[in-house]
């Protein structure tokens, strides 16, 4: 079971409440303050300033206006109407009559300032704490901005820091000495307040520590180069920025690139130096890079990305460039070899009438087209002569085979039960002589009888 809160406890949250509301009730923030001779105007309405309640007659009353160094001489009367009041009719107005002063006054033109959205940033671990907001529409004269900041649950006095207008960039900016040795986990609480004649604005109050509003600047010196043949790969490198020191500590990088027709990023995250090797480029492609950086242990949020670098991958300076296309291309031709099809306007001609002639394009075969085509055909004739030869040889064999006897090459056929015939130093058979037609038969006959 949970044991109460003891007495003394009880007492000191109360106190402790009461002690903050005190604190924040010495920081008032209403209109300031304004000299009895000041006029308060409604930016776009409009004003009536009169000169005295009651005028002598036959007087005649003229009004002076002198405003931003200059000075002019306005209508007469008792009363003075000024319509649709704007920032620049602010100034001193006066009345007269004849060289007698009657009255003199201040205008001020002003409008109730916007409520501060403050925003809190620190560029380094050993900078100031910068605070600031933006503004709509430029503050008018005599608008003031304070910021207050003090350690939460602490009853100490704030410190009080005067803002400033950057008409440029149309923000407040608030500058926050932090004291050497200050920790950076400890709590902060800053409030933020805007007057001027008209009324007060006071800000939401933030609460921060010095690690969470911690935020680089962009890294400078971004570079995207090509890596010689490697058409797929670009390097890109980049600088720490002016304002942190690498030397006590480091930052970590964010890199995206996206080629240019693309609308999506790639990012890479986690990279600890100050270089990336790109490896999945487009090729031919301009490629579009940006890096961002952080504190390297996390701490507050990111910078904001660098200016935009690009790049284009290494190409092959063989390849078709990308200015002759579409019509800078490789075609086969008949012959299986590789011509290249040229720009038309290369081939443009100008009549005597001035007027553009266009020629038609054909296929050119480079020079290694013509060797190897004449290698090919000189071998394919010396194919054909050897094999014309050839033939012819075998031709000419074939014609005197077939000019030999009838009876040349002809033999009996032996029964395979005969005995063979005893070896002699005669052939088995006689060289043919002219004889009768019939004499192959006789000889057969003796053959045979002679092996029986």
């Amino acid at each position: 079971m949970a044991r109460p809160p003891g007495p003394l406890l009880l007492l000191l949250l109360p106190l402790r409440f009461l002690l903050h509301l005190a604190e924040a009730a010495g920081r008032p923030c209403g209109p300031a303050g304004l000299p009895r001779d000041t006029v308060l105007g409604r930016l776009g309405a409009n004003i009536t300033l009169t000169c005295q309640d009651e005028v002598p007659a036959n007087t005649t009353v003229l009004w002076q206006v002198e405003k931003q160094g200059a000075a002019g001489q306005l209508a007469e009367g008792n009363t003075l109407l000024l319509r649709q009041l704007r920032y620049e009719d602010s100034g001193h107005y006066s009345c007269s009559v004849g060289s007698h002063l009657l009255r003199s006054l201040r205008l001020l033109v002003a409008e109730p300032p916007e409520t501060p959205q403050v925003s809190c940033y620190r560029r380094s671990h050993d900078k100031d704490v910068l605070c600031e907001w933006p503004q709509q529409k430029k503050p008018s004269l005599g608008t003031r901005a304070m910021l207050w900041v003090r350690r939460r649950f602490v009853a100490e006095n704030a410190t009080e820091q005067r803002c400033r207008y950057f008409s440029k960039a149309q923000k407040f900016v608030c500058r926050l000495k932090v004291p050497p040795g200050t920790d950076d986990t400890k709590s902060l609480v800053v409030s933020t307040c805007v007057s001027n004649g008209a009324g007060g604005s006071a800000g939401k109050d933030k609460i921060i520590t010095l690690s969470s509003v911690l935020r680089p600047d962009p890294p400078v010196n971004v570079t995207v180069q090509a890596l010689e043949k490697a058409p797929q790969r670009l390097q890109v490198n980049w600088s720490y920025p002016p304002s942190w020191d690498p030397r006590f500590y480091w930052l970590r990088f964010q890199v995206r690139y996206r080629p240019e027709p693309a609308q999506t990023f790639t990012e890479v995250d986690q990279v600890m130096t100050t270089w990336l090797d790109i490896r999945d480029a487009w090729r031919g492609t301009r490629h579009v890079v940006q890096v961002r950086a952080k504190d390297e242990f996390g701490h507050g949020t990111w910078s904001e990305w660098s200016q935009e670098a690009v790049g284009t991958p290494w190409t092959d300076p063989w390849e078709l460039t990308s200015e002759m296309e579409p019509y800078s291309s490789q075609v086969p031709t008949e012959d299986g070899i590789y011509g290249v099809t040229l720009h038309p306007r290369l081939f443009e001609e100008e009549d005597t009438n001035g007027a553009v002639m266009e020629s038609s394009t054909h296929p050119v075969a480079s020079p290694y087209a013509f060797l190897v085509t004449g290698g090919s055909l000189l071998l394919g004739i010396a194919l054909f002569v050897g094999i014309v030869v050839r033939y012819r040889q075998m031709w000419w064999t074939s014609g005197q085979e077939t000019t030999k006897p009838e009876a040349e090459g002809q033999h009996m056929l032996v029964p395979l039960s005969l005995p063979p015939p005893a070896l002699s130093d005669t052939p088995l058979l006689p060289h043919p002589a002219p004889s009768a037609p019939g004499g192959l038969h006789t000889a057969q006959a003796d053959y045979s009888s002679s092996g029986q």
